[in-house]
């Protein structure tokens, strides 16, 4: 698949999906990220950033974004975040459409936008990001890629597995196993209520 046939694939599918939203309530924070797919030796493949060593989600799996600024909508504040932390531009036609609402047990709602760039330019990484990965999309869509250890109280918590040292769990897990299975998939999946990590609250 190239990014073209990617970005049409894309459209389409968020553009039939009824995405869910979390609504305000006292002491609730939003935020947003972005799902950017770019070309990397001759694949599709999609950001994945690793946080600073420092600082909020310290050396945490993730993806380009942060916290609103008074003012902005989740689209602007993320593509602003794709802008400061790993400097590429992104305007309103290559935004493709967007994920729900994710409630992170941290006190954010995440808003997932879903961004593909035929020409990004360099990588810039900022003071925020410690390393910038790129995944191709035939290793999230693959069959292992998704692993769920059973818990004690019988929830099972997702372990997404994109390399040998790159497992990611909710809530940027599940914002990517949504885009896995509903765009790359086509099969539409609510994530909302996936276990997060505790050591991914703070």
């Amino acid at each position: 698949m190239s990014v073209e046939a990617f970005r049409e694939l894309a459209a389409e599918r968020l553009r039939d999906f009824p995405y869910t939203t979390v609504d305000d309530t006292p002491g609730m924070r939003r935020a947003a990220v972005v799902l950017c797919v770019i070309e990397h030796g001759g694949a599709p493949c999609v950001i994945v950033i690793k946080r600073a060593y420092r600082g909020r989600n310290a050396g945490q799996w993730g993806l380009p974004g942060g916290r609103l600024d008074d003012g902005e909508t989740p689209l602007q504040a993320a593509l602003r975040e794709l802008h400061e932390e790993i400097g590429l531009e992104a305007g309103p036609s290559d935004v493709l459409g967007r994920l729900d609402d994710f409630p992170a047990a941290s006190g954010f709602a995440i808003t997932p936008i879903v961004v593909a760039l035929d020409d990004p330019g360099p990588l810039r990484p900022n003071h925020e990001v410690h390393a910038v990965h790129l995944v191709e999309l035939t290793r999230l869509t693959a069959d292992d890629a998704p692993r769920w250890i059973p818990q004690p109280d019988g929830a099972r918590l997702l372990q997404l597995r994109l390399r040998d040292d790159m497992v990611i769990h909710a809530p940027t897990g599940a914002i990517l196993l949504q885009f896995r299975e509903l765009v790359l998939l086509g099969r539409p999946t609510r994530v909302a209520d996936l276990l997060q990590p505790d050591w991914t609250q703070r």
